[in-house]
């Protein structure tokens, strides 16, 4: 790991963290939309769209349909409705996601077919995860929202980390070698083990009771697979477009794209678990 890549980590992770906990819901909506509008706008690279022109028209009207949300939301009294059902809608996308990784030439080819497919995956990735964040953090009925985020974000990181150290240790079968030839089934197994601890660990921090931590745990173990789903769509994006990075915004990471690819298919899982399962 280099000093670049550590340096940027260092910085990123207490302005992350400080960002979910300090500020309230409609300004944490509005800077996640900026970070999630930027991850979409190196997705719409991977998807073809190399006109800067026509990707700034496709960004916008992203960023329209998220102001059309807010204002849907606001005229209903403040409703979370319109959210959580664009959250629900984020869980059948990544369900279709996981079908899709198992055909890999599936909108392989750079034509008219294949572009408009991941142009409509990425409003898909993107839209629900930014709603899911916004239904989280606002934890209508309830407290302690900026905490239960924070813990959706760190079942993620801990994936990830258990999932790199275990790899590296004990990987042997390959999880999905036409995709990431890295990521091993001992990986994933290292990183169910690594979010559920992290789960476990901090959800009476964020207000979870005694009799609550199997249903969270059950949605933890959930959120850690849509984790993987994402990173793994980010891979075949990158693999089929020929690129190693989703962009060079962030020094030693690559583009923003790579460093939330899981956090946009767990969002949406964990806040449909949470709505569910009423914690």
């Amino acid at each position: 790991m280099t000093r670049t890549r550590i340096l940027a980590a260092l910085l990123m992770a207490p302005t992350a963290i400080a960002a979910v906990l300090l500020l309230n819901t409609p300004w944490m909506a509005a800077v996640s939309a900026i970070v999630f509008l930027a991850a979409l706008w190196e997705w719409l690279r991977l998807a073809g769209v190399d006109d800067t022109l026509a990707r700034t028209a496709l960004l916008l009207l992203n960023l329209l349909l998220m102001v059309a949300i807010v204002w849907g939301s606001a005229t209903g009294g403040g409703s979370l409705v319109l959210l959580k059902m664009l959250a629900m809608v984020g869980v059948l996308w990544w369900l279709a996601a996981a079908l899709w990784l198992r055909r890999y030439d599936f909108a392989a080819e750079p034509d008219a077919r294949g572009r408009i497919l991941k142009l409509a995956a990425g409003t898909l990735a993107v839209i629900p995860a930014w709603a899911a964040l916004c239904v989280i953090h606002a934890n209508e009925g309830g407290e302690h929202g900026n905490r239960w985020l924070l813990l959706a974000l760190a079942i993620v990181w801990a994936t990830d980390t258990g999932a790199y150290f275990a790899g590296r240790r004990f990987g042997r079968r390959k999880l999905a070698p036409r995709i990431s030839p890295n990521k091993t089934v001992e990986g994933l197994a290292g990183g169910i083990v690594a979010g559920l601890v992290v789960a476990l660990a901090f959800a009476p921090l964020a207000g979870a009771q005694l009799a609550q931590l199997p249903l969270v745990a059950a949605v933890a173990v959930l959120t850690v697979l849509a984790s993987v789903v994402g990173d793994l769509f980010e891979s075949l994006l990158k693999r089929q477009a020929g690129a190693k990075d989703s962009g060079t915004l962030i020094p030693g990471h690559g583009g923003v794209l790579d460093r939330i690819d899981s956090v946009l298919a767990a969002l949406p899982v964990f806040a449909f678990g949470q709505i569910w399962l009423g914690f």
